[in-house]
């Protein structure tokens, strides 16, 4: 399938971060609607937690916007169909507009392939980017649990030893 090189939705029905799957197993996707058309990307979970710092930081910048109603971000739209895995994430403002927009650039993994990488920009306003912020926080600490001493992640299917815990962290079972 050829993908346009650019996906414009300028203002958002919704846009939702969401994820399918068990912890630990979890693939994490975008989504926004504008009108009939739905996009919806797989992003990482590193870049879910980077999206809601990103957006926390920018609306503190802004300050409150007087009289916005307070958005909630929805459930994902199902049959998921994604366009593509992101590579790349930008946020920015437009101050005329009074706009945030979140960039998204696909993940191109064939070598050698020479086309350019399709972007999708997502423009939403304040209390929508802070819907999602609050949203991919939500998500991202939904998963498995982090060791409070060492920060790895607790499978809960294996025993933690801790590093910090006991001095020493089991590497390989020996049998």
């Amino acid at each position: 399938m050829s993908l346009p090189e650019m996906i414009e939705l300028s203002q958002v029905e919704f846009v939702t971060i969401d994820t399918i799957g068990p912890p630990g197993q979890r693939t994490f996707y975008l989504q926004a609607a504008q009108e009939e058309l739905l996009i919806t990307l797989i992003i990482e979970k590193e870049q879910a937690a980077a999206i809601s710092i990103a957006i926390n930081g920018v609306l503190e910048q802004l300050g409150e916007a007087e009289g916005e109603p307070k958005a909630t971000s929805q459930d994902l739209i199902h049959p998921l169909e994604p366009l593509f895995r992101v590579g790349q994430l930008g946020l920015g403002y437009d101050k005329d507009r009074d706009m945030m927009v979140l960039v998204a650039k696909e993940l191109i993994r064939e070598a050698g392939e020479v086309r350019e990488a399709t972007k999708v920009h997502i423009w939403a306003n304040r209390a929508q980017m802070a819907a999602l912020a609050r949203k991919a926080t939500a998500v991202v600490t939904s998963g498995r649990p982090t060791c409070p001493l060492c920060d790895e992640i607790i499978d809960p299917d294996e025993e933690h030893v801790c590093p910090r815990g006991n001095g020493r962290k089991r590497l390989y079972e020996t049998g």
